[in-house]
């Protein structure tokens, strides 16, 4: 199903929770009627008590409030937390509740990770941020590097849909038929600014493949850029087909993956693609700073596109096509040049010893390993 594009909207981008939580916790204070909350992960950390604070609030000065998290990403949520919302009149539905903790369940993989605010259908928010604090980094560096959209405009209408239709299945599934919402408020559609956007959902029914599909379709249409930065990089066939595709007709593919390791086998099993891709030409940065939690998309249609940043190179600026030695030192960009990489290549990838033995010598090769401090990540994904 294809993606419908909305014209009239106001998109801000907030950058990790530093940004995020003070504008969600804005809205939910002004809200008088009706919230809706959807997060994959609800800690019991200093942000998780904020955010609890703020929708116990709105509960007991009237406010509809609906909290839906996810069974698993949330199975540590503080006792304390469900209690606060319940007695303060908040309703809480838990997606696919934990009652049998076995590991190797195929069920367990069908997760609810939706991180979705709307706020009396005036403002929402949509992104990757969970309830979580950026400092609270389970083995991994901090902080956590996300982001996520402030939305307001006509983009309300299929937004508050989506939330309210998950709602109600839920409530439905739990059997708690008094909660379903059948008059929700209506959406505040007048235009609030320039900017075309649209909402892709993906669930195991009806939108398996939405985002897939918006996907391939601004590869497709793409001439000058293609940059994806992706913390989870493992896609399927038609993807990687698509990215080579365009490679082959000379746009720059750029991909920012997660370099520091979360989960041990999609780490080595994503590495495991860049053989490929490699030898197609295509740009692979790992971020390194702390961990990134970004999942993002960032496509050039037209190759005059690029001549629109004043004269600036492109962002993640790469040399020669050659296999990166083992330790190099960082040098300074020059004149005229985006210091977007903020340190040269670390390490050599395995895989590169292989391509340059089987590729012909004339091929485009070539991996970097660049450590980007959170400014530069900021300033690439804002372009285009």
């Amino acid at each position: 199903m294809a993606v419908e594009f909305l014209p009239g909207n106001r998109l801000t981008l907030l950058r990790s929770g530093v940004e995020y939580f003070p504008a969600l916790e804005a809205a939910i204070r002004e809200a008088r009627r009706e919230i809706f909350l959807e997060t994959y992960i609800y800690a019991g950390d200093a942000t998780g008590e904020r955010i609890t604070k703020a929708l116990c609030e709105a509960a007991r000065r009237g406010v509809a409030t609906h909290v839906l998290v996810d069974g698993f990403g949330s199975r540590d949520m503080p006792a304390q937390f469900v209690r606060e919302l319940r007695d303060s009149g908040a309703r809480l539905l838990v997606f696919r509740p934990e009652v049998w903790r076995f590991p190797f369940r195929r069920d367990r993989l069908r997760r609810m990770h939706r991180k979705i605010a709307v706020a009396d259908a005036r403002v929402a928010f949509v992104g990757g941020i969970n309830v979580i604090d950026d400092m609270d980094t389970p083995r991994q560096k901090p902080p956590r590097y996300d982001y996520a959209v402030k939305i307001e405009g006509p983009l309300l209408g299929p937004i508050q849909e989506s939330a309210v239709r998950l709602w109600n299945r839920i409530a439905l599934a739990r059997l708690e038929h008094a909660w379903r919402v059948s008059h929700p408020v209506p959406p505040h559609l007048a235009r609030a600014g320039s900017q075309r956007a649209a909402l892709a959902v993906r669930d195991n029914l009806r939108h398996r493949r939405d985002i897939e599909e918006a996907y391939l379709a601004a590869i497709a249409s793409a001439q000058a850029e293609i940059i994806i930065a992706s913390a989870y990089f493992f896609p399927g066939r038609r993807f990687r087909r698509a990215l080579v595709g365009a490679a082959a007709r000379s746009v720059r593919v750029v991909l920012l993956l997660q370099g520091r390791v979360e989960y041990v086998l999609l780490h080595y099993a994503s590495h495991a693609l860049y053989g490929r891709l490699l030898e197609a030409g295509i740009e692979i940065y790992e971020y390194q700073k702390s961990f990134m939690h970004v999942q993002h998309r960032s496509v050039q249609p037209d190759a005059r596109a690029r001549g629109e940043r004043g004269g600036r190179g492109p962002p993640f600026r790469s040399g020669p096509a050659r296999a990166a030695p083992r330790r190099h030192r960082a040098r300074r960009p020059r004149g005229g040049e985006d210091p977007l990489v903020q340190a040269a290549p670390v390490e050599a990838h395995p895989e590169l010893d292989r391509l340059r033995t089987r590729a012909p010598r004339d091929r485009h090769v070539r991996l970097r390993r660049a450590v980007l401090t959170g400014p530069a990540l900021t300033s690439c994904l804002r372009r285009g």
